[in-house]
């Protein structure tokens, strides 16, 4: 080795010790054997996750119970264990939220199933006080519905829709649902790099489409992004709320700031957004005053899947090598446990 390119070496260690001891400490909820999905947590620190459909599991939604331990939410006949589609059980659920009375919603893709379904359980009780399936003009079989939030003040959840890009309203008062679809929704033109390896979906190199979606607190602005997509927009959810047209709607969109290529997103009540930054094993913040820049950087984030923001004002992590699955490798799964729910302190 040369005298310049040890010195290189040195100077790009000392830089990356440096990074490194200065973010947040990263500590460990849980190690799995299974892939999670999303992770939510409740307003008394409780943590749910879904098993990530990809992964064909026997359970589909959990609560974790301890650093290796979780148990089926809400109970184990909810859960398909076969992988014979049955209207009773879970088919393929994704996404999940807990709002503010504790209530978890839980976004069902029905890839097995052919039908998309939205469920809400009260996490103290585990009695369904919600449940709604999509016309299928609204979720088409082969519809890919997996990320969502929730207004509850004003009685509206949002769905993103990356196989059919758009953004799902239903109306939880009527249950009236719309589907709502912008050039913004779609995914970019670029690669997904992880490893030096362009990552392929489908057989292709991936182009995935609206994914991270989350909402302010106050409930009046949506945000949302491509998973391949550079782009942050927002929209004002009064349009969704009076039923605006979709021409209104869409001049009405606007660029919040960059953010990286994600799977996941959290927005904290002083706007700050959280990113899942899945190319470099990440978190990155965008922050209120529109700086992107990166939070955490560690091993243990090989594909960070989404994130959710606890009443203790820390960050939960969702990690499960999601791109080692078939469908990214179009063949075996490369994917090796333990996968991981972690969690960071973030300055709320």
């Amino acid at each position: 080795m040369t005298i310049k390119k040890h010195f290189f070496t040195i100077t790009a260690f000392i830089i990356s010790a440096i990074i490194h001891a200065q973010q947040p400490q990263l500590e460990t909820v849980t190690t799995l054997d299974v892939r999670p999905g999303n992770v939510a947590v409740g307003n008394h620190g409780r943590v749910f996750s879904t098993i990530h459909p990809l992964a064909g599991p026997k359970t589909q939604l959990v609560e974790i119970t301890g650093k290796t331990t979780y148990v089926p939410f809400p109970d184990v006949e909810s859960q398909n264990s076969t992988g014979i589609p049955d209207n009773k059980k879970f088919d393929t659920p994704l996404g999940l939220r807990v709002d503010k009375d504790n209530v978890l919603w839980i976004i069902d893709m029905g890839l097995g199933l052919g039908k998309t379904r939205l469920f809400a359980y009260d996490i103290d009780t585990k009695k369904q006080v919600f449940y709604h399936e999509f016309p299928e003009d609204i979720a088409p079989k082969g519809s890919f519905i997996q990320d969502l939030a929730i207004d509850k003040a004003n009685g509206f959840v949002y769905l993103a829709d990356i196989a059919n890009p758009g953004i799902v309203i239903v109306n939880l008062k009527d249950k009236s649902v719309r589907r709502f679809s912008d050039a913004s929704m779609q995914s970019e033109n670029i690669n997904m790099v992880i490893n030096g390896n362009v990552i392929n979906f489908g057989g292709k190199p991936a182009r995935v489409a609206v994914n991270p979606i989350t909402l302010s607190t106050d409930r009046e602005t949506l945000y949302y992004g491509a998973m391949n997509g550079t782009t942050w927009y927002s929209v004002s959810t009064k349009h969704f709320r009076e039923n605006a047209d979709d021409d209104v709607i869409s001049k009405a969109i606007q660029v919040v700031g960059p953010k990286p290529i994600s799977d996941g997103v959290a927005t904290d009540a002083k706007g700050n957004h959280y990113f899942t930054n899945i190319q470099h094993g990440g978190i990155d913040v965008l922050t209120a005053e529109g700086e992107l820049k990166p939070l955490l950087r560690d091993s243990k984030i090989d594909w960070a899947d989404n994130v959710s923001i606890g009443p203790d004002g820390e960050l939960y992590i969702a990690v499960n090598q999601l791109y080692k699955t078939p469908a990214f490798t179009g063949g075996k799964d490369q994917g090796k446990p333990p996968y991981y729910i972690l969690k960071t302190k973030i300055k709320k």
